[in-house]
């Protein structure tokens, strides 16, 4: 039997097989994007590690940027929400974008059918990240980012809002002096290290702690000037 009589008059198998392409890329990209996972940590408010066939995964939420860790009170702020909305043990859908250049996943994170990422912008505890939002529903984020600040919530609380996130790791990179946010000195700010001792990643244990000691004020484990100390523990 030839192949133009089983896939019909004029049909090559090698139109035939190019015209079912397009349909075999949806189908992959459909499941890659439509993962199950469970929460087993939340790092900051825009980044937690999953278990998701097995492997552990570090997420970083697609469409948003929340505050820094150093941007104190609304980086922990916004970590203490993120642990609210998406708790350890909770069994959530990835809708897997790209990898960022620190191989970590970025997605949206649902949990009942919920987007989290829209959720933490429309608590006032995220900025739709407007560098990143064209895989995204920008209008959705957008509108929820007015949202917040309409009703003043999380960084919208003081007027205009915090330094954006990306502001402050530009300006943390360059060596200028933004402050975190126009409002008055902010609680828990960076201090000087109590003592002279130096710390290398590998002897800190565990990111959280990498945390502590950049709040202690060991800002040479913030290696990029991102907030974040010793990203390679995550």
């Amino acid at each position: 039997m030839s192949w133009y009589l089983s896939l019909g008059p004029k049909r090559p198998l090698s139109r035939f097989l190019v015209s079912l392409v397009p349909l075999l890329v949806l189908t992959s990209w459909v499941g890659a994007t439509a993962k199950a996972a469970t929460v087993i940590s939340v790092g900051d408010g825009d980044t937690l590690r999953v278990l998701e066939g097995g492997q552990r995964v570090t997420i970083r939420l697609a469409c948003i940027d929340a505050p820094e860790t150093a941007q104190a009170p609304y980086g922990s702020a916004s970590r203490q929400q993120l642990q609210a909305l998406a708790p350890v043990g909770a069994e959530v859908q990835l809708r897997v974008k790209t990898l960022d250049r620190y191989r970590r996943t970025v997605a949206e994170i649902l949990l009942k059918g919920e987007i989290i990422n829209l959720r933490m912008v429309r608590l006032g505890q995220a900025f739709a990240y407007r560098q990143y939002l064209q895989n995204c529903d920008a209008s959705s984020y957008l509108g929820a980012e007015r949202a917040a600040q309409t009703s003043r919530l999380g960084v919208w609380s003081v007027p205009g809002g915090i330094t954006r996130p990306w502001d402050w790791r530009h300006s943390r990179r360059s060596g200028g002096g933004v402050s975190s946010t126009p409002a008055p000195k902010p609680i828990g700010a960076l201090t000087p290290p109590v003592s002279g001792q130096r710390y290398r990643c590998r002897e800190v244990g565990s990111w959280a702690r990498a945390q502590e000691l950049l709040r202690q004020g060991h800002t040479y484990l913030d290696g990029d000037g991102d907030g974040e100390a010793c990203e390679s523990l995550r």
